[in-house]
């Protein structure tokens, strides 16, 4: 299992629900990479995206303490139900998109993380990415330097050492 985030440099990911910034190319990347394959997320994130409906052309799998009934996503109240759900696909076609509290509950399942490190810090931020572990992370691979909107990033693989 994957993760993918963009995070400042204080590692927030988000604020009221919202991205922190406007990266087109991020969100590119963001839609390549995860086109065909299985998102998994919380509620609030689903909730996030715009009329609150699942992403085209990926299996949705929305981890909550409540099961609902939205069209084009399925529902699992427990990490171990989401484990099981899983099992019927290719682990690297999962990614964890989010938010916080799916990140940390997630983090100790996955072996790589995608994170778009933006060189910035946001202004307002209420939710934050679970630091990676130097002990326990290594960057493998790194992009040059992106710009949109006057703002630097860069895309960093990092992959899990033990």
């Amino acid at each position: 299992m994957k993760l993918i985030a963009a995070v400042d440099n204080e590692w927030n990911i988000g604020n009221k629900g919202g991205l922190l910034f406007s990266l087109p190319d991020d969100m590119k990347f963001f839609r390549t990479t995860t086109s065909g394959k299985v998102v998994v997320m919380g509620r609030k994130t689903l909730e996030s995206f715009p009329g609150s409906k699942p992403l085209k052309n990926r299996v949705n799998i929305v981890l909550s303490r409540n099961k609902h009934d939205v069209e084009g996503a399925e529902f699992v109240t427990s990490v171990e139900e989401l484990l099981n759900e899983l099992k019927k696909y290719e682990s690297d076609d999962v990614y964890v998109i989010g938010g916080a509290q799916i990140y940390s509950l997630l983090l100790p399942y996955c072996d790589t993380a995608l994170i778009t490190h933006v060189d910035a810090v946001a202004s307002e931020a209420d939710s934050k990415f679970p630091e990676l572990n130097a002990d326990e992370w290594v960057i493998t691979e790194q992009s040059d330097v992106h710009e949109n909107n006057g703002i630097e990033f860069r895309f960093t693989t990092y992959k899990r050492t033990k």
